[in-house]
């Protein structure tokens, strides 16, 4: 989830959960929807993009006389600490998500705030957004989300001096990509950084072979309850291609003890030690972040290859349609919740987001192409969302958060070869769908 979009989700250990306790008060104190400090608090993801949520802050406070507080959970596992933290006296008033199957269990709870009077009072909230993302966190035919950050596409970066060293050029193909994995193994280099420690990396290579070879709908009947699918030729056929690139040496021998919130495949990746990565739009800011020159100079990026004969318009994306804000029920200060929400279609907000390379999905996004970090990133991402066809949302977040665990698990041991194709199959039949 940037991360940077999407994050890992494991299970939470009573220390873990203490530690965190511990660091949302270091950083903000009890959450005003739990316990009454008179501010609001905003819980996010801790990464790159908090530089600009912490100007949005800013920014609010400097007007509202109920003052915002921007608390963050470092490291991985948002979602399962998320979990431990919203319905304790530390809960945040407004929190950061993925739509989706990422808060229904909330809304489910009785947890979460309906947008609809937000939404009444301030039609911008829902009417400066593009629709088909504004309604990814629409539930039950409610509005819990309003969009933040970007539309997170997955797509496949490369270090530009690693491929121009061994003759490789961005593969347009999945022929082509076996072909640049066997000239990058043989220039010592291993061809496919991967953090397969997170687990969610891992994840993506199977979204986009299974929506290239069998089309959006085989997903979408597995989500929907039609367990079958799992067992079609099709999906047979993606595993066994991702079965293929393992065996090439794609990812080298030591991937599962990487991993991309650490910072380790995207340095692999900046150093001249990997030529490609699979990963959502949000790598663009990691690099920045942490290796600004490689980011300027030698990260390039492409469209996922194509697949002969497959049934996916090669158009297609998978990835995140956007992260969001959900305002928690309890809060107890909704009017300055919903002027802080206000911000999120503002042309700071647009532009400060441009500037570190996400792409808001907001309906005045066109008009600040030029002024992004990288112009041609921007576009290049633009274009590809404006013209898909389908935009698959990631499994893990398509899935209840109750599936996540047995689907990382699933996914990493077919990766590691600890699981065959029929018992990635049965796993995947087994998972719950609502």
């Amino acid at each position: 989830m940037t991360l940077r979009g999407r994050l890992p989700r494991t299970a939470v250990t009573g220390g873990v959960a203490m530690t965190l306790l511990l660091a949302l008060a270091g950083c903000g104190g009890s959450g005003s929807a739990g316990s009454d400090d008179g501010k609001i608090h905003v819980l996010v993801y801790g990464d790159a993009a908090n530089k600009v949520e912490k100007q949005l802050i800013a920014t609010f406070n400097k007007k509202s006389k109920v003052k915002a507080v921007l608390d963050t959970i470092p490291g991985a596992d948002y979602q399962a600490k998320l979990q431990t933290v919203i319905s304790s006296k530390q809960a945040p008033d407004v929190f950061y998500n993925w739509g989706g199957g990422s808060i229904k269990q909330f809304v489910d709870a009785g947890l979460l705030l309906p947008l609809d009077d937000f939404i009444a009072k301030d039609p911008g909230l829902k009417s400066k957004f593009l629709p088909s993302v504004f309604n990814s966190a629409v539930v039950d035919g409610k509005p819990y989300g309003i969009p933040m950050r970007g539309t997170q596409p997955v797509l496949l970066f490369h270090n530009k001096k690693v491929l121009a060293e061994a003759g490789v050029k961005p593969p347009e193909t999945w022929d082509d990509l076996l072909n640049a994995v066997r000239k990058l193994k043989a220039d010592g280099v291993t061809p496919i950084a991967l953090g397969g420690g997170d687990r969610w990396p891992t994840l993506m290579w199977f979204e986009y072979l299974y929506d290239r070879i069998a089309g959006p709908d085989l997903f979408t009947k597995a989500v929907g309850g039609d367990k079958s699918a799992w067992e079609s030729a099709d999906s047979k056929k993606a595993l066994g291609m991702i079965q293929d690139l393992v065996k090439a040496g794609a990812f080298g021998t030591n991937f599962d003890s990487v991993k991309f919130t650490d910072q380790g495949s995207p340095t692999l990746l900046a150093t001249d030690k990997a030529g490609f990565e699979l990963m959502g739009s949000w790598e663009y800011s990691t690099q920045q972040e942490a290796h600004p020159g490689f980011a300027e100079k030698n990260l390039g990026y492409s469209a996922f290859p194509t697949v002969s004969g497959g049934k996916g318009d090669p158009a297609d994306l998978v990835g995140n349609t956007n992260n969001f804000y959900s305002v928690l029920k309890k809060t107890k200060y909704p009017d300055a919740v919903a002027e802080f929400l206000e911000l999120q279609y503002s042309d700071q907000f647009v532009k400060a987001h441009l500037g570190i390379g996400n792409l808001p999905t907001t309906t005045n996004t066109a008009d600040h192409l030029d002024e992004a970090a990288s112009p041609d990133y921007a576009r290049f991402q633009y274009d590809l969302v404006k013209k898909a066809p389908a935009f698959q949302l990631s499994w893990d977040q398509a899935y209840p958060q109750s599936a996540a665990t047995a689907m990382y698990q699933a996914i990493q041991e077919f990766f590691n070869g600890r699981l065959d194709q029929d018992g990635f199959v049965a796993a995947m039949q087994a998972l719950p769908t609502s």
